[in-house]
């Protein structure tokens, strides 16, 4: 009855604390600083500063109300939260694994490295299995409802077979994710590059409007090299007013934000 309880609790959207955290109290923290600092000294006694990693931790002789303040091993397969186990490994089991009749053919198997076991082997038909997989259900329900008009208490049968249509149509589509992903990151990558592309075609653009103006300044006589330095040194100090500018800097900059602007 009270583990029922406890799991109830476990499960619950805004889940208590696990009881662990009752240990970290300042005088347990207190003498598992004393542990560390006696297992740290040399062979003379002297204790030592030492940078102390996870499983050094772990291996220190502690009492049992100090084991929880030692960082766990990383889990390698799965962890609990909040009760609900979670998987680390990306792979998706079988339907026949979880004891469920599959209604398509199997991939086909990969070894450690993965490399195809067979090269004959061909890709499963993820779309054509689908659409047969969803003309089943159409034809399991019509059945379901005459079965309900006919003989009510004989459903049964034929809800398991829904169940099962609606459990390999979605063991499909999650078979279809690891593709779905990957096309995903390309489309991503391929939006990124061709912004990048219209960012430099705008920087060319910008940079051929700028050597044009600067050409036409020349041709006019403006000693454009000289007027420019002048003007990026002055900048560093303070805005020139316009009763500073000389001739040639007003030009530049009229002719400038005309291109601009335009």
């Amino acid at each position: 009855m009270a583990d029922g309880a406890q799991q109830r609790a476990l499960n619950t959207a805004f889940a208590p604390p696990p009881p662990l955290w009752k240990h970290f109290t300042t005088e347990n923290l207190k003498k598992l600083g004393d542990i560390k600092k006696e297992a740290s000294k040399d062979d003379n006694g002297r204790p030592q500063k030492k940078d102390w990693s996870p499983a050094e931790l772990r291996s220190l002789k502690v009492p049992p109300e100090l084991r929880f303040l030692l960082p766990p091993e990383i889990p390698s397969e799965q962890y609990s939260v909040f009760g609900e186990v979670q998987n680390l490994l990306t792979d998706l089991p079988s339907l026949e694994e979880q004891g469920i009749t599959q209604l398509y053919p199997s991939l086909p198997k990969s070894d450690p490295n993965g490399a195809a076991a067979s090269q004959s082997a061909q890709p499963l038909n993820h779309a054509y299995y689908l659409m047969k997989i969803s003309k089943s259900l159409l034809l399991n329900f019509l059945e379901f409802v005459g079965i309900l008009s006919v003989a009510p208490d004989q459903f049964e049968p034929k809800i398991e077979d829904i169940r099962n249509l609606f459990i390999n149509a979605h063991h499909l589509l999650n078979l279809y994710r690891p593709h779905q992903a990957r096309e995903s990151l390309i489309l991503m990558m391929e939006e990124q590059l061709r912004r990048t592309k219209e960012e430099i075609e705008q920087m060319d653009k910008l940079k051929e409007e700028l050597i044009t103006v600067l050409d036409q300044l020349a041709a006019e006589g403006a000693d454009v090299e000289s007027t420019i330095r002048s003007s990026i040194e002055d900048g560093k100090d303070a805005a020139r007013t316009e009763e500073e500018s000389t001739e040639d800097d007003q030009l530049i900059w009229d002719l400038l934000d005309g291109k601009l602007d335009g």
